[in-house]
């Protein structure tokens, strides 16, 4: 049924099998790793550390970034920052990797998951907007949920797939509502919204590094701040809350090893360096399945929001239905082309079952539909 795309999958990559998403080192990788071995500094302490945060603040336009283990690490400590206690609730939304609310319940808060939007794929400014008028209020200049009690101290949309969300529009619903924003910018490296890099609408924005993002590190994350205190904070707190001292190992708080190792950021020095042209790769083959796709009459391609500017960290298609939509999957996988369908809801899952949420229409539209197509980066050579 679906051998003409399979058959243009394999053509665009030149190989009979196309895996989903895979790194590409084209550059000073080797060459960084060599002279990090070389120095020995290869654990939390040395020069690519600082470089990969100050290269990294100066491509997003972040006043500072705070290099971490992982995207969630990143997600846990801006709820922390950000304040949210055990037993508040954030808003969020059930289309989204485990690492969202992985990162909510590692405080001991709940997530509220509302809906997305059609265009965007992530949270929903009405959805939002309609959940708070029906379930909020305001006492003592802090939100909190009426009929559970519980204060709703902030909101985490995710970035789907690199499609950057209505984020003004969120950043001004949380801002009437006295509640924070943090971006789960995880997968949106490089995309912007309005010219402006995701991550920095709101408090604080996440990024991650895994091996399959559009830049690796191996493992690894970052918390982008416009507010250079709350940076040189979590810096404090993810590096074991240590007092700077040239011998002394003496701590003032509870603190975090979140650091992560040189080895690791030198890589990242390396990836970020080609950062631009990567994006501009994957926005071609976007284009190119986007132009393919607009003669399958039934499979419909995803393309970037109004005023966004999108990475395509992973290309999506949408089938009619969830049939279609497994039919797709099944012939693809077992044909050399890798795909998958998003992840499962989180409202689905045993350890969120029983979390608030709104109808979800448009998030369950898209669980039915939703097929990420292979899209590593193609063209670039070493």
């Amino acid at each position: 049924m679906y051998g003409k795309t399979i058959a243009f999958v394999k053509e665009l990559y030149g190989s009979d099998q196309v895996p989903l998403s895979v790194p590409k080192f084209v550059g000073n990788e080797k060459a960084y790793l060599e002279a990090c071995i070389d120095s020995t500094f290869v654990s939390s302490v040395g020069p690519f550390v600082d470089r990969f945060e100050k290269d990294m603040a100066a491509y997003t336009g972040a006043r500072r970034a705070v290099v971490c283990v992982s995207g969630t690490n990143a997600l846990h400590m801006a709820l922390l920052l950000a304040g949210v206690e055990c037993g508040d609730e954030v808003l969020t939304q059930a289309l989204t990797f485990i690492a969202t609310c992985n990162a909510i319940s590692y405080i001991g808060a709940h997530p509220v998951f509302l809906d997305v939007d059609r265009s965007t794929m992530g949270l929903s400014p009405d959805a939002v907007k309609s959940w708070l008028a029906a379930h909020a209020e305001i006492r003592n200049g802090q939100c909190y949920d009426k009929h559970t009690g519980q204060r709703v101290k902030a909101c985490v949309p995710m970035h789907t797939f690199g499609h950057p969300v209505r984020i003004e529009e969120l950043a001004a619903v949380c801002g009437e509502w006295h509640i924070e924003l943090i971006e789960d910018a995880a997968e949106s490296i490089g995309s912007k919204y309005k010219g402006k890099h995701t991550g920095l609408f709101g408090k604080i924005g996440a990024l991650s590094f895994n091996g399959n993002k559009t830049i690796t590190t191996g493992g690894g994350g970052m918390l982008l701040f416009m507010d250079e205190e709350l940076g040189a904070r979590a810096k404090h707190l993810t590096t074991q809350a240590k007092i700077p001292h040239r011998w002394e190992f003496r701590h003032d708080e509870i603190g975090y090893n979140y650091r992560m190792p040189n080895i690791n950021a030198a890589l990242g020095c390396a990836q970020l360096e080609h950062l631009d042209a990567f994006i501009a790769d994957k926005r071609e083959t976007a284009g190119i399945y986007a132009d393919f796709f607009r003669g399958e009459a039934d499979i419909d391609f995803f393309c970037e929001p109004e005023n966004c500017y999108s990475n395509y960290w992973l290309n999506v298609v949408m089938l009619p239905d969830r049939d279609r939509q497994q039919a797709f999957l099944q012939e693809t996988n077992d044909n050399g082309v890798m795909t998958r369908p998003v992840w499962e809801l989180m409202s689905r899952l045993p350890m969120f079952a029983h979390c608030q949420h709104d109808s979800l229409a448009n998030t369950l539209w898209f669980a039915d539909r939703v097929v990420n197509i292979p899209s590593s980066v193609r063209l670039i050579k070493k």
